[in-house]
């Protein structure tokens, strides 16, 4: 697929994701030479800024993320592509003069994506206000809508909202952003199960014991007290992400690498998953919240002391669950998934779990009991591919130890690629392989909606857990007592 000149408007264009993520990846694009000539991009803030300023912010907001050093030359470059639109997003007259301003066809493409970052609740209103100025027609060049998480409040939302938009656009042209698909790493996943065959016998009920998936934070909540109060861990990212690594890890074959078959299998997955029952959930699900602690030695609040946080807020910022996926390839294999602020450690990891060998060879030896093999997905921010196997010491005596096979995933002079670059360039593709289909939210929606009204209803107890340590005690998750959270990559402590 070739990338198609296009005009990216930029909807919250001052706001914090636009300036940390969506600028620089652009940018970044740029020095890539990866925006097809004639590309702009249109930034709709509420501030009073003039075009000077605009891109004296800009400047700032580039240098700081630069991955190489600040290059003057595609700047400049970069620069010309830039326009500032000052606008409320919730005033009707915005969206005439924004009208107004795109039918300049000298200066603007004709095909138009629109990045609604922005809040959830304002998607509804600001889809409305762009189809009443005929912004979305197709005449003369597509139209695509890019929406940030989470599409939806719960199950009940999500579909509310989808009722509201499908009014305005096709599924086709909707683009449910996901950045952690975009992550170089989790492409990986693809490639490491379906490119390499000695894989595919032993990836099944046969021989896999459990699979962990796990993102954990030393982060608390940053400032984003009201959003995060009322969204809590499981929304923010078990609903999200983690379900999406579980579909990656767990998926059929596709039939090719097109877009929707991708996805069909993703959403075979989800629809897998055995429900649960309202009654079940406690042996299913567990919350906590932090209190004060210690990260990298320095003393921070707990949750309840963070600012715009009610004293009796009952909000995860640890969400835990255990699933099982009910088909040929994955029955009675336990997956478990984990998130959490202000823990021990920030990573992303995948730990697939392989059962103990059927006979024990050693019972005559010193060697009592074997370790099980591992294979070790690390996200971020150590992204590597480790397969842990038992070997024998050297020396006299039968002793064993566990040694970990590497696969790099990225020469040293090979740098990232930034999650939103490529997502950004897709959407100048039009491939819409890492965005999510509606049916992917709505099964994801439905797993959790039981978890999500049982916590709202339960207002009396919530676990807490130190800040800096690795959660609460929810070993009740776990099938076997063998069973144990794996916190680390290497081989010494798991």
């Amino acid at each position: 697929m070739n990338a198609e000149p296009c005009t990216y408007v930029i909807f919250g264009a001052t706001g914090n994701l636009s300036r940390i993520k969506l600028m620089p990846a652009l940018y970044h694009l740029d020095v890539a030479n990866q925006l097809p000539s004639g590309t702009r991009i249109l930034a709709l803030g509420r501030r009073p800024w003039d075009q000077e300023k605009w891109l004296s912010e800009v400047r700032d907001m580039v240098v700081a993320k630069a991955k190489d050093d600040f290059d003057e030359v595609v700047f400049k470059r970069f620069a010309e592509r830039l326009q500032y639109h000052q606008g409320d997003i919730v005033d009707p007259a915005c969206y005439s003069s924004l009208a107004e301003v795109l039918s300049d066809k000298t200066k603007f493409a004709r095909n138009i994506a629109f990045y609604l970052s922005i809040s959830p609740a304002d998607f509804g209103r600001v889809m409305e206000l762009l189809s009443n100025n005929h912004l979305f027609n197709e005449d003369e060049g597509w139209r695509r809508v890019i929406i940030e998480k989470p599409f939806g409040y719960d199950l009940d939302s999500a579909r509310a909202l989808q009722k509201r938009i499908s009014h305005y656009l096709t599924e086709e042209q909707i683009y449910r952003i996901d950045h952690y698909l975009g992550k170089g790493m989790v492409q990986n996943v693809l490639v490491f199960r379906f490119a390499n065959v000695m894989l595919e016998p032993i990836w099944n009920r046969n021989y896999i014991d459990h699979i962990q998936i796990t993102h954990s934070e030393e982060l608390g909540i940053e400032g984003r007290g009201d959003y995060y109060n009322s969204a809590g861990a499981l929304r923010d990212m078990l609903q999200s992400h983690l379900l999406q690594l579980l579909t990656l890890v767990t998926m059929e074959p596709p039939a090719s690498m097109e877009a929707e078959s991708l996805r069909d299998e993703k959403v075979k997955v989800l629809k897998s998953i055995r429900p649960i029952p309202r009654e079940a959930v406690h042996g299913h699900a567990f919350r906590g919240q932090y209190a004060s602690g210690h990260v990298k030695g320095a003393k921070v609040n707990g949750y309840l002391q963070e600012d715009n946080i009610p004293a009796d807020s009952m909000t995860e910022t640890y969400a835990s669950m255990k699933l099982n996926i009910d088909n040929w390839r994955w029955r009675g294999v336990p997956i478990y998934l984990r998130t959490g602020k202000r823990m021990a450690k920030a990573q992303s990891t995948i730990s697939i779990c392989f059962k103990h060998p059927p006979l024990q060879f050693f019972r005559d030896t010193s060697v009592h009991c074997v370790d099980q093999n591992w294979i070790l997905l690390g996200i971020q921010p150590e992204e590597c591919i480790r397969i842990e196997m038992t070997v024998k010491e050297p020396g006299l005596e039968m002793k064993t130890r566990t040694s970990s096979l590497d696969a790099s995933f990225r020469n040293e002079d090979e740098k990232a690629i930034d999650a939103y670059e490529d997502l950004l360039l897709d959407v100048l593709k039009g491939d819409r392989s890492l965005f999510l289909r509606f049916d992917e939210v709505e099964y994801a929606w439905r797993i959790v909606d039981p978890i999500v009204q049982t916590w709202a209803d339960e207002r009396d107890y919530i676990a807490t857990y130190p800040a800096g340590s690795w959660g609460p005690e929810d070993s009740r998750l776990f099938e076997k007592s063998a069973h144990t959270w794996r916190s680390s990559l290497t081989p010494e402590c798991k």
